[in-house]
């Protein structure tokens, strides 16, 4: 289901209240439904020691969020400065956070080095000269190209901006040996929203081929591998999960094989951030307004900003009505926001239950790249994120944007410069 039943169950008959009281639209996330995801990740992994997730910050960027990914012992992935930031003020330090960016600028590397240092996973070679000071672990990102196919919608690695090829790897951890790091760490990441597991399974066959490559060519030893994120979801209610529990049984049988063969085997790491947070969260909002032309619209106090993904990649997300969940679906429309641009909506021509002013649409799976991927064009504020949590209270964990906010940056001290 899109949307776990348990979280559903505990969810409607309490929402039409939490709308009252907070007012549409919001995200709403779910706490109990994020921690037992985070169980059953843990247990797929137990055979393999060492193993740990490292929660994809760019997910969810929310401070209340990622306290509950600290206190079931979670690492952090980050691909900015602020996202360090936030991470970092969980408590988390130096190992806790793998910071993986590409283009990497002196400053961007300064940050990743200060406040405790992360491990740092180089996305190409010639960074290893544009490092500051070269620290003891380093990483580098391995992209396959031609030797392997990305999934559906990573496309042909040949043509991704990321990652060290197969040419370099070996110079890559040479010139960062040179240099003076004496561990050592490997990186891919070639699947997103996948969920045939077995093409893990491959990626995780394929890391540890190259490191036993690397690890003969230059005599060291890899302390983990990071096969990456992209653990995907059911987005639609007729869409089969991905078998975590498989998955984690045919990966440690490789990794058990490894060992061995090499008398030892690194750890493994991941990081998961659509699969640890999408199903547990969902977009609340309200029916505004009914149009009927050459086609029907249902318009929402929810706009594109809310929630990109459906507008610029077309991506489904389910959509149920509450009190109409079971009624008949017979009406065709399109779900749409108040946004200038003909993309903004949520749903086209989709069966629907019959829907009237003020009904509340539950647009499902938005716990991922939801708000984080908002924006204000038009001037449209990003709405506020809620928890619901474990002991069946909810709490305001992002208030929603003001006019106040958008015109900060435009209150500044006059500066005119002329140049000579």
């Amino acid at each position: 289901m899109p949307q776990s039943l348990s979280y559903q169950k505990r969810l409607s008959p309490v929402l039409k209240d939490i709308a009252a009281y907070y007012g549409t639209p919001f995200h709403i996330y779910d706490e109990a439904g994020i921690r037992e995801t985070g169980r059953n990740l843990i247990d797929a992994f137990k055979g393999i020691e060492g193993f740990r997730e490292y929660f994809a910050v760019k997910a969810l960027p929310n401070p209340s969020v990622m306290a509950l990914m600290k206190d079931m012992g979670f690492g952090f992935d980050c691909s900015s400065v602020p996202e360090l930031v936030l991470a970092r003020g969980t408590g988390a330090r130096g190992e806790d956070l793998m910071f993986t960016s590409n283009n990497t600028s002196p400053d961007d590397f300064l940050a990743a080095e200060n406040d405790g240092g992360s491990i740092l996973n180089l996305d190409d070679i010639s960074l290893v000269d544009k490092v500051p000071a070269m620290p003891e672990l380093i990483c580098f990102r391995y992209n396959p190209g031609p030797r392997r196919t990305g999934n559906a919608i990573i496309g042909n690695p040949v043509e991704a901006k990321y990652g060290v090829s197969f040419e370099q790897l070996v110079d890559a951890y040479k010139k960062a040996k040179d240099r003076g790091a004496v561990r050592f760490g490997m990186h891919t990441m070639l699947a997103s929203n996948e969920r045939n597991y077995t093409y893990m399974v491959e990626t995780a066959r394929m890391i540890l081929d190259m490191v036993a490559m690397v690890s003969e060519a230059l005599h060291i030893r890899f302390e983990f591998v990071n096969i990456g994120g992209g653990l995907g979801i059911p987005y639609r209610p007729e869409d089969q999960a991905l078998d975590i529990q498989a998955m984690g049984e045919e990966i440690t049988a490789i990794f058990n094989s490894f060992k061995a063969a090499h008398g030892y085997v690194p750890k493994l790491f991941l990081e998961s951030g659509r699969y640890m947070t999408g199903p547990h969260g969902v977009l609340v909002t309200k029916a505004i307004n009914r149009k009927d032309i050459y086609r029907s619209y249902v318009g929402v106090d929810a706009c594109m900003s809310a929630l990109m993904r459906p507008g610029i990649y077309g991506a489904y997300h389910h959509i149920t009505v509450l009190g109409k969940e079971d009624a008949a679906h017979d009406t065709v429309v399109d779900v749409v926001g108040s946004l200038c641009e003909n993309n903004d909506k949520f749903a086209v021509e989709r069966h629907l239950p019959a829907i009237v002013d003020g009904d509340l649409v539950i647009i499902h799976d938005t716990g991922a790249h939801g708000h984080a991927m908002g924006f204000n064009y038009n001037a449209k504020m990003r709405p506020k994120e809620l928890m619901l949590k474990i002991d069946g209270t909810v709490e305001l964990i992002r208030r929603e944007e003001t006019m106040e906010d958008y015109f900060a940056t435009l209150r500044f001290e006059k500066d005119v410069f002329k140049p000579a």
